[in-house]
């Protein structure tokens, strides 16, 4: 089934390009969800209802994690889940950027065997399998070899490097670089245009899982802010930060974090 199930996360990711670029960003009927969740716009739900019913109907005895569904404990019964983003970065696909993403994945008991991140607007296609390396539009990838993580470019949002993240109780000097969506970050990582990528609050699994496993397969290392493996299909749905790098630099930037609850 591992090629077999990859190939269908790049035909539904393909497909849920088409959709989505149907819809012009600034102009796509848009709304916040309860709960300060962010918001959605018509285009998420449009990509959603796809994939929800042909990836589905393709494997009925797999579980489903999405964002824009209703959760069930059910999957937490599923020995595979899909763990699908619609649209990653929806505020930026409704500004008009060309920076969102589709973000989709399985997880076997816990851990993530395939992946695609898909920007239609950039015509990048990340992809990957467990043993099976990490590609962009059929090219292979390697994370960054740069070690010297006061020096590397790292992707990661401005509040990160306050002093109280660190335990010098100094902002880093590393190159603070941003992009909105969360999988296209953990992407850049596994392509080695970036040397790594941090977010120290609390993530949402379908933002991270994808980008995991393409960093784990371009021979990078991923953890939760404190250097605990990454582990999807959990009840609440949450990870605790996530840092993803080559080795060497995941565990400088783990030992120059404090170890704090979020």
């Amino acid at each position: 089934m591992q090629a077999a199930d990859l190939d269908l996360l790049i035909q539904a990711a393909e497909q849920a390009g088409d959709i989505a670029c149907r819809y012009t960003g600034p102009t796509a009927k848009r709304w916040d969800k309860p709960d300060g969740a962010g918001p959605v716009t018509e285009a998420d739900l449009a990509v959603n209802a796809y994939l929800e019913d042909h990836l589905q109907n393709a494997r009925p005895s797999y579980g489903w994690l999405s964002e824009e569904s209703a959760d069930s404990d059910l999957r937490l019964t599923k020995d595979c889940v899909f763990i699908i983003d619609p649209i990653d970065g929806t505020r930026s696909f409704a500004e008009g950027s060309r920076t969102w993403a589709h973000s989709f994945a399985i997880a076997q008991q816990g851990h993530i065997t395939h992946a695609v991140v898909y920007l239609p607007q950039r015509d990048l296609m990340f992809t990957a399998s467990s043993g099976g390396g990490s590609f962009c539009n059929g090219r292979q990838l390697e994370v960054s070899a740069h070690n010297d993580w006061n020096t590397a470019n790292i992707l990661a949002p401005k509040p990160n490097l306050s002093p109280e993240h660190w335990h010098t109780n100094e902002s880093p000097s590393f190159q603070r670089h941003f992009r909105p969506s969360l999988a296209y970050r953990l992407a850049s990582v596994a392509s080695g245009k970036f040397d790594a990528m941090i977010t120290l609050r609390a993530s949402w699994e379908w933002d991270i899982a994808a980008g995991d496993l393409l960093i784990r397969e371009a021979g990078g290392v991923t953890s939760d802010r404190t250097g605990q493996a990454l582990r999807f299909n959990t009840a609440d749905k949450k990870l605790n930060g996530v840092l993803g790098a080559n080795q060497t630099i995941h565990q400088d930037l783990q030992e120059a974090l404090r170890d704090v609850s979020l």
